[in-house]
């Protein structure tokens, strides 16, 4: 009986789907250059699947988006963001001060 019971757990746990892990990433749009722009590459992030927040900043010219990395990708939301006609990229991130 304990020998069942063990191997239904272990066999539940190990066919269970990975966990999603939730990422942030900061895109650069460089072609926003009116203040409704931002508007325009939010709503394009907001319908993409797996997304949860999107965070548009004007002057800085850049997007910030959570979303689960089992439902959209970097590569996804770069298209989203071009096919809306605003080319973005993965902003690169100033590397930490190691002291």
């Amino acid at each position: 009986m304990k020998k069942t019971m063990i191997t239904t757990i272990l066999f539940l746990l190990f066919s269970m789907p990975a966990l999603a892990v939730e990422k942030t990433v900061t895109l650069s749009v460089p072609g926003m250059t009116c203040v409704t722009c931002p508007i325009t590459v939010k709503a394009a992030l907001g319908e993409v699947a797996g997304v949860s927040a999107v965070d548009v900043r004007f002057e800085e010219r850049d997007a910030t988006v959570t979303f689960d990395d089992e439902k959209t990708s970097v590569k996804q939301l770069t298209e989203a963001t071009t096919n809306a006609g605003y080319p973005s990229t993965l902003k690169a991130t100033a590397p930490k001060n190691q002291s």
